[in-house]
């Protein structure tokens, strides 16, 4: 498929990735009717930092939430391809509210399931997470890694997926399940580990406290993890298919902390705070994913190694429009 001049629907628009996705897509010139979750101050979040938001022809925002089927509805129709982002991702918050978690990313997604398959969508892109693999059992973690709900959140994603696969066996509905490892970048939210450092050093914090630093990740630069995206809703080959974006390399948070440190001189010292460690069990030590799949399937590869990706996060966290979006000294849960 050829997404160019496609009608698109990014839900999950504002945001981190999905702000991304959507100015990519509306690059390559697709038409994007992008969800907004509904607020009453008529906040669009991230995709307001899109250049000229309001006067691209292209771009068609819509308030709504997943959660209301009849809503996911009249929000498919007309779509070639939707791009299933909106969820709950924080998995602190998951521990204190794990129904929530069900009603929007299991429920939600089946609403959104049925509406795709009610108006014959071309393209069904749902977005899965490395979470679901939980601590790794053997690296790299290709797809048929086995899968372990090590958190609310963790389970409430292996649910959805698996809503996601049954649409594609039970009714051909073209699904694709993507699973991004740690995206960072511009915009993420102050909960993950990279932005608050980078926001809490580039405010002039002396001390920082932090969670285990021991675990390892995956980070993938945004724009690489929104690219993977389209090269996916590109390739017919993926119908039906789970497939990692990864970069198929592993750090742990302290190397990853002492990196960030050094790009942006600075003395910062690292607490460690009992509040930001995760239950023992639910703890996830290693992750480390294989991206063969994803080359294989679409001649993919990263263009940014974490240096660079780093670089350009730091640059944005540390212009002072951006950094005042973030209140840096509070812990996000």
């Amino acid at each position: 498929m050829d997404i160019n001049n496609k009608k698109v629907l990014v839900t999950g628009a504002d945001g981190f990735i999905g702000s991304h996705l959507t100015e990519l897509l509306l690059s390559k010139g697709c038409q994007v009717r992008a969800l907004n979750l509904y607020n009453s101050f008529n906040n669009w979040g991230w995709l307001e930092d899109i250049e000229n938001y309001q006067n691209q022809p292209n771009l068609e925002i819509v308030n709504g939430d997943i959660r209301d089927p009849h809503f996911c509805q009249e929000l498919c129709k007309g779509i070639d391809v939707v791009f299933h982002l909106a969820a709950l991702i924080a998995i602190p918050y998951s521990y204190v509210a794990p129904t929530s978690y069900i009603r929007t990313n299991v429920e939600g997604t089946v609403n959104m399931l049925q509406a795709s398959k009610q108006h014959g969508v071309q393209k069904f892109l749902h977005t899965s997470t490395s979470e679901v693999y939980g601590t790794a059992q053997y690296v790299p973690i290709d797809e048929n890694h086995v899968l372990q709900p090590q958190s609310p959140y963790s389970a409430s994603k292996i649910g959805a997926d698996n809503m996601a696969l049954s649409f594609y066996n039970a009714f051909d509905l073209p699904v694709t399940v993507v699973r991004p490892f740690n995206t960072y970048g511009p915009r993420q939210s102050a909960r993950a580990v990279i932005p608050t450092i980078i926001s809490q050093i580039a405010d002039g914090a002396k001390s920082i406290k932090l969670g285990d630093l021991s675990p390892t990740r995956d980070f993938n630069y945004v724009k690489d993890t929104a690219l993977g995206f389209v090269k996916l809703a590109e390739c017919d080959k993926a119908i039906g298919q789970v497939v990692n974006i990864a970069s198929n390399f592993e750090i742990s948070i302290k190397d990853t902390l002492e990196l960030i440190k050094k790009l942006m001189n600075s003395d910062v010292e690292f607490v460690e705070d009992s509040q930001r460690l995760r239950p023992g069990k639910s703890e996830v030590f290693r992750l480390f994913g294989d991206n063969s799949k994803l080359i294989e399937l679409t001649g993919f590869s990263p263009k940014f190694g974490l240096e660079n990706g780093l670089k350009e996060t730091i640059e944005w966290f540390s212009k002072s429009e951006n950094l005042a979006k973030y209140k840096s000294n509070i812990y996000n849960v």
